[in-house]
């Protein structure tokens, strides 16, 4: 194969042109919670996935209940990229790995983010309570999205506020991590309310 220099290759198109601002967003949650289905579902670049199969090596240490399809799990984060605001904001997505034992990588990916959307399980509430816990120590605002899986009860989302003991302006809502109009909502409703508060400090020119 006949080798080719990168200067005779077109430009990649990375941004929409009328990009004016863009962010870091992180997609938390608990093991399966659907993180990286939900980044793929929205993301409009191929989506970055560093999954690995899952192995006897995971047996008493991830909890696999109501997973019986599952067969890879994130091990350092997944990556997507989606405009907003007419093409003028370009957000970029950080889906984090699920398991506790990866709470370093946690603490690195949420370095820098505008915010974050945590996913939740109604099946698994307490799962989401270390990520919450994480991005309080870090002072990281942050929106959840109850992820509806068709076999999940549902509960009034008073009852959800009141169970994991969000704030009374914490955003929370419903998405389905495989649709990605409901998908793309709970990402608006996240950037709404912390550009609310924190966007003179933290949305940035892009890079030229």
């Amino acid at each position: 194969m006949d080798s080719v220099s990168l200067s005779d290759q077109p430009a990649p198109h990375y941004l929409a042109p009328g990009v004016t601002r863009s962010a870091k967003i992180v997609v938390a949650g608990a093991f399966g919670v659907g993180k990286t289905t939900f980044v793929g579902s929205v993301s409009e670049v191929a989506p970055l996935r560093m999954e690995e199969p899952i192995t006897e090596a995971s047996v008493g240490v991830d909890d696999l209940r109501g997973l019986p399809h599952k067969t890879t799990t994130t091990v350092a984060m997944d990556f997507g990229r989606i405009h907003l605001l007419g093409d003028r904001l370009a957000l970029y997505l950080f889906g984090t790995p699920g398991q506790t034992r990866f709470r370093p990588l946690w603490e690195g990916l949420t370095e820098g983010a505008l915010g974050a959307l945590v996913l939740a399980d109604n099946r698994d509430l307490d799962g989401c309570h270390e990520v919450l816990g994480l991005l309080e120590e870090q002072r990281t605002p942050y929106a959840v999205a109850i992820n509806v899986f068709p076999d999940a009860p549902r509960y009034p989302l008073d009852e959800i506020r009141e169970a994991l003991a969000l704030d009374p302006d914490t955003p929370l809502t419903e998405c389905d991590a495989r649709d990605r109009r409901s998908c793309v909502y709970a990402l608006i409703t996240l950037i709404e309310f912390v550009t609310s508060r924190h966007a003179p400090v933290s949305l940035v020119e892009p890079r030229t």
